[in-house]
């Protein structure tokens, strides 16, 4: 029975990490998340489960809900922009995944979510990113069908209100990564403010850890400073790569082998519309060391 238990969460795992990762912003918490509901899963009686799917997600859906409710007061008083926790993407999307599946991982989608509540929150993600039908959402978060769709409805009014739709080319969001990088790492003000939207704002999460500029920035000749700042400050020997982070162009510096902070950015246009840069360490313990190889940038500030 455990092996077959097994398989069957295994079975639905990314499903699960995927609703978990989109209600809570945390990589790390939604695996414990997954854990909790593996122990559960393997403790409860045959007669209470007729379908894995239903009832595992039901599970991570619920743990969600109330961890968001416990989070909200660390959201808070969180010092600085809060930020989702960097999610590699380079081999979790794959073709199959529709266009709202991969832009409900972006960090704008969900920094807009945290303007819901926990319960509209997973209705939200339920009916819109993995279509599940009002009847399975009712009997998820225990509210009615017609509560549900209530809700669905103001949820869904909110965020689309504030939300900008853009699909780039993946040859443009690499190329424009290269550039931004390049000209971040040799100086290059002019060049940097070229690729910088009018509008561009930097969000930087530091979590109060480490220094990290306390409100976003705005405009394309602040933002460039800012970035050539934050390199000329950092003395060592660093290494960048690039990535897929949130299903956007990302880079990781890498400092001694270890992740030093992330960069992702958002492509509108042909322009940087926002950076998103978190430095906070505990929102990088997910990431992994600094694969071997030549990587694709090694730097060295005031030699």
């Amino acid at each position: 029975m455990e092996s077959t238990r097994l398989e069957a969460f295994n079975q639905e795992r990314r499903l699960l990490f995927g609703i978990a990762y989109r209600m809570t912003g945390s990589v790390v918490d939604s695996e414990d998340l997954l854990q909790e509901a593996f122990l559960r899963w393997q403790n409860a009686p045959d007669e209470e489960i007729t379908s894995p799917q239903a009832y595992l997600s039901t599970i991570v859906t619920r743990l969600a809900i109330d961890y968001l409710r416990s989070a909200k007061v660390r959201r808070e008083v969180y010092i600085g922009p809060w930020l989702p926790e960097p999610l590699l993407t380079s081999e979790a999307l794959s073709p199959f995944d529709s266009y709202e599946q991969q832009e409900s991982i972006s960090n704008a989608f969900l920094v807009l979510l945290e303007s819901l509540s926990p319960v509209e929150r997973a209705v939200f993600l339920l009916r819109e990113v993995f279509d599940y039908e009002y009847r399975e959402i009712a009997a998820i978060v225990n509210k009615s069908e017609a509560n549900c769709r209530q809700l669905f409805k103001r949820a869904r009014q909110r965020v689309t209100e504030r939300q900008a739709r853009y699909e780039v080319s993946e040859e443009e969001q690499q190329e424009l990564a290269v550039q931004f990088a390049t000209a971040c790492t040799t100086g290059d003000l002019h060049g940097l403010i070229n690729l910088l939207a009018e509008d561009i704002v930097i969000y930087t999460d530091g979590g109060g850890v480490v220094q990290a500029a306390r409100n976003p920035i705005h405009g394309p000749d602040k933002v460039a400073r800012f970035l050539l700042g934050i390199i000329n400050k950092t003395p060592e020997v660093f290494t960048i790569r690039f990535t897929s982070l949130n299903g956007q162009p990302g880079l990781i510096a890498y400092l001694e082998g270890h992740p030093l902070t992330t960069i992702t950015l958002d492509i509108q246009d042909g322009r940087l519309q926002n950076v998103y840069l978190v430095a906070n360490p505990d929102k990088l313990v997910a990431l992994p060391d600094e694969p071997p190889g030549e990587p694709a940038l090694s730097i060295r500030v005031n030699p």
